[in-house]
């Protein structure tokens, strides 16, 4: 690929995880986690709020590396080898995580829901792909 277009992708990406991270905050009350959490105890409920909040961190850490690190994450590194690897991994985990271990029964129903898991979906599949082509293009 163009180390250009490269550029013009990590960039888009960068801006795809902060629109994501933001986006993030609605999905509580969507999917009424105040509500549904209230059933466990507190140290779970705590738990899954921590996991949550390490989660948002990381994807808009990404978009920030991504957005002023576009440079460095294409340099053929050691670092942008790792990085890069690691958030198509971690996106390519996701993507299949969706696919073969939610369990959907009882997710919210509707065009609007199914409409946003496609966007969600296709967008994971985006950076699994991106960060993986600039994997490769750092061992060229």
């Amino acid at each position: 690929m163009n180390a250009e277009y490269l550029k013009l992708a990590l960039l888009l990406c960068g801006i795809g995880h902060i629109v994501l991270s933001i986006a993030s905050m609605i999905i509580p009350k969507a999917l009424q986690w105040k509500k549904e959490l209230n059933k466990l105890p507190v140290l779970l409920k705590q738990l899954f709020w921590t996991y949550a909040a390490y989660i948002l961190v990381i994807n808009f850490s990404f978009g920030i590396i991504s957005i002023y690190g576009t440079e460095e994450l294409m340099n053929h590194s050691f670092l942008a080898k790792s990085i890069t690897l690691f958030i198509s991994i971690y996106w390519a985990a996701r993507v299949l995580i969706q696919f073969f271990y939610f369990d959907t029964t009882n997710a919210p129903k509707g065009f609007l829901y199914k409409a946003g898991e496609v966007m969600l979906i296709l967008l994971f599949v985006l950076f699994t792909a991106v960060y993986f082509v600039t994997f490769l293009y750092n061992h060229s």
